[in-house]
């Protein structure tokens, strides 16, 4: 057996400190709270975010209606109503649009969004699809495959 392994004994309670009960007592007169001064008085300190004085960071912030997402997924957009001018059965992804000269810069993955009408089946491959553009794209008789 070692000091350090010494320990009270299992549901023993060790009294609290009473301070602010005379000298003897270890912590008389200012009980430890030191000599004159807001932190020594009676009563709460100051309120949570007080700052002294300062204008608190609460009240400094903007006021936004939320904050930007950090890591926002950027995605190449494309409507469905572009991909109508393609011959019927073409596999569709971003390289072959470029290639097809419909899309000129690559901002990240391929998105379909629904805005306009399909008449002609496409075999579909991008990274995301809105509701609207699935259903379209399956409606005219073509395929959505999402790629990783």
């Amino acid at each position: 057996m070692r000091l350090n392994d010494v320990r009270p004994q299992k549901g023993s309670k060790k009294r609290r400190r009473r301070v602010g009960r005379g000298i003897s007592a270890g912590q008389g007169a200012s009980a430890g709270l030191g000599m004159r001064g807001q932190k020594s008085r009676s009563g709460s300190g100051t309120r949570p975010g007080f700052e002294g004085g300062q204008q608190p960071l609460y009240r400094r912030i903007p006021k936004l209606k939320g904050f930007p997402l950090i890591n926002r997924k950027k995605y190449t957009t494309i409507n469905v109503e572009k991909l109508a001018s393609l011959p019927a059965d073409t596999e569709v992804t971003l390289t072959s649009l470029k290639e097809a000269g419909i899309l000129t810069g690559d901002r990240g993955p391929l998105k379909i969004l629904g805005n306009g009408e399909l008449n002609i089946a496409l075999k579909v491959k991008a990274a995301a699809f809105t509701g609207a553009a699935r259903t379209k794209i399956e409606a005219a008789g073509g395929s959505c495959e999402v790629l990783e």
